[in-house]
């Protein structure tokens, strides 16, 4: 079975550097992947991507939010994800459903029940074989992501919105120690990349 592999965490712990590193390291293995992200993935859930992380002067409600992180989910899993694991492609995502019920469910309140049957109807079957979760205390993970130009709407939240959303990421991983790799973010950059890439021989 071709192996689908996600990336999660919060921001400013180094997700996207790892999941750079790892297209990196399949290329030198001469293995096929696709290199993709959430929300977005496809020109049409990419715009959904925009709107989601733009600062609006009209509140986005918490459904309203979900409700969009899936629709581009739904876009992502048919015309990418499926797609590319049928035709023998690893698939390395940069935020996945897990997100959803860590951002949407724990950060936002949104009742995991909702997120639950929304992530069944949406997936079409494609669930993560491997999760990286890369993790550091939120205080310094988030003035890490601070150190960028201009924060996005999520990016903007407080610091208790983040540590409900770290807390489940972790709750998450206790309950499916098979298909996590937790990972200390705040070890030196080629100690990350070694722990995921020996986690990701036994795929």
């Amino acid at each position: 079975m071709t192996p689908f592999i996600t990336f999660e965490g919060i921001e400013g712990v180094g997700k996207s550097t790892l999941v750079q590193a790892t297209a990196k390291h399949l290329a030198k293995a001469n293995i096929r992947y696709c290199l993709t992200r959430e929300p977005g993935g496809t020109p049409f859930a990419e715009q959904l991507r925009a709107v989601l992380l733009a600062h609006h002067d009209e509140r986005i409600l918490p459904a309203t939010e979900t409700l969009l992180m899936f629709a581009a989910r739904a876009q992502h899993v048919a015309n990418v994800i499926k797609p590319s694991l049928t035709a023998g492609v690893w698939v390395l995502s940069d935020r996945y459903t897990d997100a959803s019920f860590a951002y949407q469910g724990a950060g936002r309140g949104v009742d995991m029940a909702v997120i639950e049957h929304l992530a069944g109807f949406s997936q079409a079957g494609c669930v993560p074989d491997l999760t990286f979760l890369l993790v550091a205390p939120v205080a310094l993970a988030l003035q890490r992501a601070k150190k960028r130009a201009v924060l996005d709407r999520f990016e903007s939240e407080q610091l208790a919105f983040f540590e409900r959303v770290q807390d489940h990421y972790l709750q998450r991983a206790a309950l499916e120690p098979g298909r996590f790799c937790v990972i200390d973010a705040t070890l030196r950059l080629s100690d990350v990349q070694a722990i995921a890439f020996d986690r990701m021989k036994s795929l």
